[in-house]
């Protein structure tokens, strides 16, 4: 038997296709969206009280928490452009390879637009 398998793999070593980053981003956004719906619906309740309100209020002065919120919103928005892009494609738009790949990079353009916009007006 010819055993010559790498022991230790490293992805790092790989080089991907543009639509599989897309496709891991939509995954790990969907992940993270998943991991915060819990503390931004927490924060809701919060707010929804006038004491709560200001309470609230005054934890968005912190740049870590503007840090956190932008990351929650670009990975929103990340997530909708790359699941408007599944959807035109189970309608049978793009799905040659050109346009698969044509596809994932206007996904990945459209999301680092759109977080820059997002800090802008955070910050």
């Amino acid at each position: 038997m010819n055993n010559k398998r790498p022991i230790n793999l490293n992805l790092f070593a790989f080089r991907f296709p543009v639509t599989s980053i897309s496709s891991i981003l939509h995954r790990v956004t969907g992940v993270l969206l998943f991991v915060a719906i819990p503390v931004v619906l927490c924060v809701l309740q919060m707010s929804l009280t006038s004491d709560g309100f200001a309470e609230v209020k005054s934890y968005f002065a912190n740049d870590l928490i503007k840090l956190a919120i932008w990351l929650v919103l670009s990975s929103v928005a990340y997530h909708i452009i790359a699941g408007v892009r599944h959807l035109l494609m189970d309608a049978g738009i793009g799905e040659t390879l050109e346009g698969g790949r044509f596809g994932s990079y206007a996904v990945i353009v459209l999301g680092v637009i759109s977080a820059v916009l997002l800090g802008v007006y955070i910050w």
